[in-house]
């Protein structure tokens, strides 16, 4: 099985991760089990040393990447970071987990769920101890191929994920110890037709609006943000609405304002950010038209935007460019103003996340296979925190309250 046909950034470098042809025509040969034997990790990482200043908090973080290709990791990794200076310290693996290219946590904390990214693809639960340490519950197929993006509905009950190669949405149920039921729903993007260059359908995110009332799926391959009613008591997505991008965009990842009346979406092929007004009573997403990334002549691949707690500040990864985009937001969400760029520290930031207090942003960059950290300042501003973090094809960070 290959992969839909997708941008490249240069002759003779693979397109968005990497060695997926290769890995597709293996793994779809194997069936994903219904539930995986449990397995269980180390303890976290223990507290990083005191600074000459006193004592420092440290917070977990876990680090998504693909098991499948050469030099790669062995399953998520587990850190720890220090909430004042960023500094990562590295802890154990949680092993039994095949591709975890993306990560979320449940809204208790106590478990973290990844999407298995390859043929016959798969979402996995792994339960967080109160004792630190970590337990592989087992996995479920999606339904499709290759996903990319996943998401837990604020109510915990349902996990929803998007398969990129097959351009579809899954729900499955969370049960209360936090293990996954067989899947409920599989909605396929059958229309519009692709976008220019695309081979088909190509699901790349799947979100739940703030105010709880509607599931959003960016699709790359038909540049269209589909929104759906999801049915909290059967697990089952209606879509509502649509919102078409321009031919040829390439959304890929959206990221609310906290107010919740406007998202910000990063479309990967023309290389710009798009405001969009989100109506919560209908769930219609009305774009307006692109922005600049700041990244200068040429397609940069915009990746992820991710925006501040207190909703002043948005920014955007550009992994050709290998830079973060920095806006400051005005008129309530409904403006972006671009600020500047920043160099990202390493090659081809994949993927953005902010610590609960906004004060540390950390980039995930596949190529370099590191995180870098930049403090956030008051205005803004980033600056660089320590060196790079080495992890193996970093294609994602999630940092833990």
């Amino acid at each position: 099985m290959n992969p839909a046909p997708h941008p490249r950034p240069a002759p003779g470098l693979p397109g968005r991760r990497g060695l997926l042809g290769g890995l597709l025509a293996g793994a779809a040969l194997a069936a994903v089990p219904a539930l995986a034997a449990p397995a269980r990790a180390g303890a976290r990482p223990a507290p990083a040393p005191a600074s000459p200043d006193g004592p420092r908090a440290t917070r977990p973080l876990l680090l998504g990447t693909y098991t499948s290709e050469g030099g790669g990791g062995t399953g998520i990794g587990t850190a720890a970071y220090d909430t004042g200076t960023g500094a990562i310290t590295s802890g154990p693996v949680i092993t039994g987990v095949e591709n975890p290219s993306y990560l979320a946590p449940h809204p208790s904390g106590a478990t973290v769920y990844a999407v298995a990214e390859q043929g016959a693809g798969a979402v996995t639960a792994v339960a967080i101890g109160p004792d630190g340490t970590y337990e592989v519950l087992g996995s479920r197929p999606t339904g499709g191929s290759g996903p990319t993006h996943l998401s837990v509905h604020p109510s915990g009950r349902w996990l929803l994920s998007a398969n990129y190669t097959s351009g579809s949405v899954a729900v499955h149920p969370i049960a209360e110890d936090g293990s996954l039921g067989e899947r409920t729903d599989l909605v396929t993007h059958s229309s519009p037709p692709p976008g220019p260059g695309q081979g088909g359908p190509h699901a790349h995110q799947i979100v739940t609006s703030p105010d709880g009332g509607h599931v959003l799926a960016v699709d790359l391959g038909t540049d269209t943000v589909y929104t759906y009613r999801l049915d909290t008591s059967a697990g089952t997505l209606t879509e509502v609405s649509r919102a078409a991008l321009t031919p040829g965009s390439g959304p890929r990842h959206l990221a609310f304002h906290p107010g919740g009346r406007f998202a910000y979406l990063a479309c990967e092929l023309d290389n710009t950010m798009v405001v969009c007004a989100y109506d919560p009573a209908t769930g219609a997403l009305t774009p307006g038209p692109g922005q600049s990334t700041g990244t200068g002549s040429g397609v940069s691949y915009p990746a992820q935007p991710v925006a501040t707690g207190d909703g002043a500040y948005v920014y955007l990864a550009n992994r050709g460019h290998n830079s973060l985009t920095r806006y400051a937001v005005e008129g309530d969400g409904a403006v972006l103003r671009l600020l500047d760029t920043v160099p990202v520290g390493g090659d081809w930031p994949r993927q953005l996340a902010l610590s609960p207090d906004s004060s540390l942003l950390f980039a995930a960059n596949q190529r370099s296979s590191t995180v870098t950290v930049f403090g956030v300042g008051p205005d803004g501003s980033l600056t660089g925190a320590g060196t790079p973090f080495p992890s193996p094809v970093a294609v994602c960070v999630l940092p833990l309250p």
